[in-house]
């Protein structure tokens, strides 16, 4: 086949071309058409073709996501904010955090162990382009039915492949979420997130300027794997009725992924490169237009000078690769010898592809025959842009009538007995050491805090003992019964572990997990859950600095749940004043921080003892979540309590229960005044915290809550071996262990 160039698309107007077998739709092919003023070179559809998916042109939901710019202000501590590889804030003492969280969904659950494990390495990567350096990750994953056999093929493979991939890094992996439920059978979620680390001068952004300026391309050779890879696989359903494309899923190589890093780290510290871009979705394609697109004027690439694992690639193939541990810096002409000895001093590969032009086109080469000749922002930021109709689902009414209060209550102290101990010995609140023991979350001896507590924490100055938190959350049944309130929980839940933990909450991350954009049930859900996540971020003054939207999770006509998962990061003055979840010392008293109203739609006992999903979630009230945010931390601060667990899942027993086998202390709990034994135990009622503290400072905790006008409730005392709630049941730590432990063993090991 002869080769497609330029000036042979000009010559033959009228060849056919198999725009639709690329995922494009005829207008955006036509328009493509028109931009170029001729039919696209082979190469140049492929670039389009990736770069224009919904996964990395975001057409279906930037009309949306800008709400985040919009709506909600940058505040004093956001450096870089939305349009970069990843969010920079400022933590002080002249230091930057880096983070971002990002999906991997549809690579995970065809190859599991590669697809979460190059989810890892990419996330990974992103930081890196930054300037920074990767100091954890963090995993939020969401899976179909824990006892369903395709779960079973699904999870071990997810998790090696995190573990596997991040281990090796020399990572640690510090917090996340694990959630089973059934309508992720088809589509399970691997979100990753990373944190990185650096001095504030030494942030980089992706942009090439300076004509003459050397594009250099190193790290690991380009391969056949992951051919349009994540960047095509995200941006269609799965269907077992029609054929679907199923690239191959791209192939990780931690090892070679480590020396990238002290590699790239190394040529940061001598101030060798102009504009850097990790190569992630759509591969080269991105990585050259994106840096065209943001630089000062246009770039020429040799593309046959790509170093290969594969001889056999086509361009078309070369510029879709996704294949990982690669990265594309722009470097001045005088640096580059430079620039080449620490890469071979790392044994990474690299090689000058090309070079920054004073036109402003971008211009792609193969063997001196030009393929590619385009404006690189028509490419990179200015493809589709759908405004996808949307209403309110015709069900969504009677879901929500259908109240979770019309349940069966336990009639007496032994049923509720037996309903907590099948709560927290269910999938979703069973203790998920199986799956987090196999992460490494003490490599590099920096972790303070890390899964199961409500945030993970790491130290990021060993004489100054300043840290940051992490937290994700999300709760795709609070969402399917209102996603603008559920994306505010997720919003709410996250910012209150960070605070929880005893650090402040900065800014956030987020990753929007959604079905068929092309479904106007799916897209009201996508239109509302953005509308709170802005609404809530406005009210807690948190930013929003990236994230990442992945739609098309569903298989035929069946949906995920809405399921918006929001991080958020948190910084602390020294980490040794941080706070545990574990009641740790007998004989502190036990307090109940917030409003505890009859709540349970959505809730964890309705879904365990009913399999029961209708009503409304619980309210949220944002001005609360900060007052008892501030609380939490000046506590913290001022050694006013000693452990400190937020309410969500599972309400008030499922908090008191791990706490209590965290620390090995049980606790005597007394039902308050106003609420009975069940609405106390099992509500899941937001804005809430239960907090142990020192007999020797009830008061000076009471007087600053009361000062604040934050409702509080002292509900018992950390005592014995057992949990008993007064005048209903009692349960043995040894009990509760048993229950709580050994649910995810016995399903996957």
């Amino acid at each position: 086949m002869s080769l497609d160039t330029v000036e042979h698309a000009a010559e033959t107007p009228d060849a056919e071309q198999p725009w639709k077998d690329l995922g494009l739709k005829e207008d955006e092919y036509a328009r493509i058409r028109e931009i170029l003023g001729r039919r696209p070179t082979g190469a140049e559809l492929a670039m389009y073709s990736v770069m224009w998916s919904e996964h990395c042109s975001y057409k279906s939901s930037k009309v949306h996501l800008k709400q985040f710019g919009e709506k909600v202000p940058e505040n004093d501590a956001m450096l870089v904010g939305i349009g970069e590889n990843a969010g920079v804030v400022d933590v002080g003492q002249g230091y930057a955090v880096t983070f971002k969280v990002e999906s991997h969904n549809h690579p995970s659950y065809i190859e599991p162990y590669q697809g979460a494990a190059t989810g890892v390495g990419g996330i990974v990567r992103d930081i890196l382009a930054m300037g920074a350096r990767p100091i954890a990750v963090v995993d939020p994953l969401r899976f179909g039915a824990a006892d369903h056999p395709d779960t079973r093929r699904v999870l071990p493979g997810i998790v090696a492949g995190i573990g596997g991939y991040g281990n090796c890094l020399g990572l640690p992996n510090i917090g996340g979420e694990v959630v089973f439920d059934a309508c992720y059978q088809g589509n399970p979620l691997v979100n990753a997130g990373c944190i990185g680390v650096m001095k504030h001068e030494d942030i980089h952004l992706a942009q090439a300027s300076g004509p003459g300026n050397k594009v250099i391309l190193y790290g690991a050779r380009t391969g056949g794997d992951g051919i349009g890879g994540v960047s095509v696989l995200a941006s269609e359903t799965f269907d077992d009725t029609k054929p679907t494309k199923r690239p191959a899923v791209q192939v990780g190589d931690p090892f070679q992924e480590k020396l990238l890093i002290e590699c790239t780290l190394e040529i940061f510290k001598e101030k060798l490169v102009a504009g850097i871009q990790d190569l992630g979705g759509a591969g080269l394609s991105c990585a050259t237009s994106e840096l065209a697109s943001a630089g000062s004027g246009g770039m020429r690439v040799e593309l046959d000078t790509v170093p290969l694992r594969d001889s056999s690639l086509s361009p078309e193939e070369i510029l879709m690769s996704e294949s990982q541990e690669r990265m594309c810096a722009i470097v001045e002409p005088q640096h580059v010898d430079r620039f080449m000895e620490i890469c071979e001093k790392w044994d990474v590969i690299a090689t000058v592809i090309g070079e920054v032009t004073e036109g402003s086109q971008l211009e792609i080469f193969w063997h001196g025959e030009q393929i590619v000749d385009v404006p690189p922002r028509s490419v990179a930021h200015e493809g589709p842009t759908y405004h996808r109709p949307f209403a309110r689902p015709s069900w969504q009414d009677a879901l929500q009538a259908d109240d979770a209060g019309k349940l069966a209550r336990p009639g007496d102290g032994a049923e509720l007995r037996e309903q907590v101990l099948k709560l927290v010995g269910s999938p979703n609140q069973a203790s998920k050491s199986w799956i987090t023991d196999q992460y490494d979350r003490f490599v590099q001896g920096n972790t303070v805090l890390a899964m199961p507590e409500d945030a993970g924490m790491v130290r990021i100055d060993e004489e100054s003992n300043l840290g940051v938190a992490m937290a994700t959350d999300g709760n795709g049944r609070y969402a399917k019964l209102d996603p603008y309130t559920g994306a505010q929980l997720a919003l709410a839940e996250s910012y209150r572990n960070v605070a929880a933990s005893g650090a402040k909450p900065l800014a956030i991350s987020d990753c929007l997990n959604f079905g068929s954009p092309e479904d106007p049930d799916v897209m009201w859900q996508f239109a509302e859950a953005t509308r709170g996540l802005a609404d809530g971020c406005l009210e807690l003054g948190t930013p929003v600095t990236g994230g990442n939207v992945s739609l098309y999770n569903q298989t035929g006509e069946t949906a995920i749940h809405p399921t918006p998962v929001v991080a958020v990061l948190g910084v602390i003055d020294d980490v040794t004043r941080r706070t545990p979840v574990a009641f740790a010392e007998e004989g502190q008293l036990l307090y109940l921080l917030g409003d505890t109203h009859e709540e349970f739609g959505g809730s964890a006992w309705s879904e365990v003892i009913h399999q029961h999903l209708g009503g409304m979630p619980p309210k949220v009230d944002l001005g609360r979540e900060k007052l008892l945010g501030e609380i939490l931390i000046s506590a913290s601060r001022d050694g006013m309590i000693d452990a400190a667990h937020d309410l969500s899942d599972g309400g008030l027993i499922q908090a008191v229960t791990e706490s209590c086998l965290r620390g090995g202390k049980g606790a005597r709990l007394v039902v308050p005044d106003g609420l009975d034994a069940f609405t106390f135990l099992f509500s899941e009622s937001a804005g809430r915290a239960v907090v142990s503290i020192p007999r020797s400072e009830e008061l000076r905790f009471n007087d600053m809550c009361g000062a604040r006008g934050l409702p509080v409730a002292r509900i018992g005392v950390v005592d014995g071996e057992e949990i008993e709630v007064q005048g209903e049941f009692s349960i043995p730590l040894s009990e509760l262990s048993e229950a709580h432990e050994g649910t995810l063993e016995g399903l996957f090991a």
